[in-house]
């Protein structure tokens, strides 16, 4: 049998917004590849500055703190001047801030550059989910939404990808140059190359039909809703729904956010504790320290990476896995299945780890026990990534209200950020001082993540934004 026409537009319609989808996730890419590059570089970091593990986890973690900064300032600056001009801007910083990382002159220096790109990615964090759950048909919102977190582990993959390849051809040590730079230079600035992406497509996709309501380009509304909505859809109703809604609505404030509950409204905190609980299980000390960690017990430098990079497949494996079912099972069962897997693998691993002997850069673990480890690790991953992962992008882009989604979405960004530095300045203090109870303390988190959803966190499946209240 054939395709019938109104089958092939919904598929026409379909693919266009899968692209302009898939366009606004690579912000996430940066995100995910600006994160996990670092992985490859801190110890040639460490060496060719002569740092020890505070000043390491103070330039690690810097750039944490500039996401926090651009994910608070995002909300405004894309209510102000759009979504895709915000990301416009993203990217250009971004790239510049690559070739920062790249040539820096001091340690003080890179982590300069290290804030000014977090900034970046933090603007970047925001904007993008908020525009492709603005655009996403609700059938197809939460799969689409998945996008950002999928961009996300193929940025982290890529980057861990990319550090291995560097790091053979230059014998195996990031400290080796390749031409004028270092290894581990050319690992930072690789980055360069999405950043230039992201700024080519955020020019060709079209800006948010809520967006485009809002500051009264109706005509061109309607055109971008006929795109991604198709033709079967009452245009003209859509675009006066949306309008329906803003014009009850003002442009919100930090202030519009307050409410009964600790001095802020209760979906608010809602979005604060998700972005929390989504750091504070300790994904990013993977992502962030593992091959550093590998190293430290046995692993040659060039075969910690490989790991990492394998580390990096679980990761989308999990992502593609919460893409299928996030519409069909919804929000909450995902992230309590996460909860309870992260909780099993996470103390498994302190288990593990509490068998190592020494401290700091000296750990070793006995063969089963980091046999246990690896394995533990990879699980954790596998559950964070089909559950928390991508989730957590997905309910902060579509749970609040349309009034104060932009910054509500910022507060909650840079709640997770703050969270992210947190965990990632800590860690190495952490481990040296104790590997074991920093993973039981993650575990506990985790534990603590499952009862948060199973008391708070509403199920937002298959609902209209409009209908977020």
């Amino acid at each position: 049998m054939g395709t019938t026409p109104t089958a092939r537009t919904h598929e026409e319609h379909l693919g266009h917004i899968v692209f302009i989808t898939a366009a606004a996730a690579i912000g996430g890419f940066l995100f995910g590849y600006d994160s996990a590059v670092i992985n490859g570089a801190v110890t040639g970091i460490q060496r060719h500055f002569q740092v020890g593990p505070v000043e390491t986890g103070t330039t690690v973690a810097a750039a944490l703190l500039g996401s926090a900064a651009g994910a608070w300032s995002a909300g405004r600056m894309a209510d102000r001047l759009g979504r895709t001009r915000t990301m416009q801007i993203a990217a250009t910083v971004f790239a510049i801030s690559s070739i920062g990382q790249a040539l820096p002159f001091a340690i003080w220096d890179l982590a300069i550059w290290r804030v000014v790109a977090g900034i970046a990615i933090g603007m970047a964090s925001v904007t993008g989910p908020a525009y492709i759950a603005e655009v996403a048909p609700p059938a197809y919102r939460g799969r689409l939404g998945s996008f950002q977190q999928l961009a996300i582990v193929l940025g982290i993959a890529t980057s861990q990808l990319v550090n291995y390849v560097i790091a053979q051809l230059a014998g195996g040590d990031v400290n080796n140059y390749l031409g004028p730079l270092q290894a581990w230079q050319w690992m930072l600035g690789a980055c360069l190359i999405p950043a230039l992406l992201f700024l080519l497509f955020a020019t060709i996709i079209p800006e948010s039909p809520r967006f485009l309501v809002a500051v009264g380009r109706i005509t061109e509304a309607h055109r971008v809703l006929r795109e991604v909505e198709g033709d079967d859809v009452d245009v003209a109703a859509r675009v006066g729904e949306i309008r329906s809604v803003l014009r009850t609505e003002r442009k919100a404030t930090i202030r519009d956010l307050r409410g009964p509950k600790f001095g802020l409204l209760g979906i608010v905190w809602v979005g604060i504790l998700l972005s929390m609980f989504q750091q504070f299980v300790g994904i990013n000390v993977i992502f962030y320290y593992s091959s550093a960690l590998w190293q430290s017990v046995g692993i040659e430098q060039s075969q910690s990476l490989l790991i990492s990079f394998s580390t990096s497949i679980i990761n989308i494996v999990g992502t593609f896995i919460a893409i299928a079912l996030v519409d069909r099972l919804g929000r909450r069962p995902l992230l309590m299945t996460g909860s309870v897997g992260m909780a099993v693998s996470l103390a498994t691993a302190a288990w593990a780890f509490s068998a190592a002997g020494g401290t700091g850069e000296d750990v070793a673990l006995p063969p089963l026990q980091g046999m246990v480890a690896l394995i533990a690790a990879h699980v954790f991953v596998l559950f964070f990534a089909l559950s928390w992962g991508v989730v957590v992008w997905v309910l902060l882009g579509e749970m609040f209200p349309n009034r104060i989604r932009a910054t509500a979405l910022s507060v909650a960004a840079a709640a997770q950020w703050i969270s992210n530095w947190l965990i990632t300045v800590t860690f190495p203090s952490l481990s040296a001082w104790n590997l074991a109870g920093a993973y039981v303390g993650y575990a506990t988190f985790a534990v603590l993540s499952f009862l948060f959803v199973l008391f708070f966190v509403r199920e937002t499946k298959g609902r209209r934004l409009e209908e977020m209240g």
